[in-house]
Order: C-alpha cells, then structure tokens, then sequence
C-alpha cells in the first residue's frame, strides 16, 4: 500500500514539530518521527486504527498517539492521511467528507 499525506496532515505535523520544538527541539523531532513512523506501519496493517467515532465509516479510521490522533482514509491501494490534530477536540466532520470526496 502507498502512503499519501494531505496538505493538512502535512501543516499539522509541522505545526506540532514547531510548537514543541519552543521548549526541546530533540524532543520535536523525536515525537513528529514517532507520529510518521506510526502512519508507515499502516501499510501492513491499515485497519489497525478504530474508527473515527464521530462519523462511523468503516474506511475513514484514526490511530491515538500520547494526545494526537491520526485520522486516515483507507481505499484500495492507498492510506491517505487526513488529519493530524489534537485529542482533546472533535473532528471537523464537513472537512473531512469534503476531502474524501474531492
């Protein structure tokens, strides 16, 4: 399976790389490898993550690191990286049916 990151997922990661990096630049560097290396795995297992609770769609399904969850799209050859946001919040249910079918 091939792994595809969309621009979102991409921003978010940065996003979470920059603001731990404020006070442990290792540590920003080590979590973000942490968060991707978890993503990469899913190509042997991509049902691995529950489904998004918010929207019960079995393709649509998300891995919880630390605080963070992961929100990927499974389809036929492919893993598609969503969203990368933190735990605490909701989904944004409107985003993500609209990235899904665009």
């Amino acid at each position: 399976m091939k792994i595809k990151w969309t621009k979102e997922a991409l921003f978010n990661i940065q996003e979470i790389e920059d603001f731990i990096s404020q006070d442990n630049p290792a540590a920003a560097i080590k979590f973000t490898d942490k968060l991707i290396s978890l993503v990469e795995n899913l190509t042997l297992y991509p049902k691995k993550g529950r489904v998004v609770p918010e929207l019960s769609l079995e393709q649509i399904r998300e891995i919880i690191y630390k605080n963070y969850r992961i929100v990927y799209l499974v389809k036929k050859n492919t893993i598609e990286v969503l969203t990368v946001f933190e735990g605490h919040k909701l989904l944004d249910k409107e985003h993500i049916v609209k990235t899904k079918t665009n």
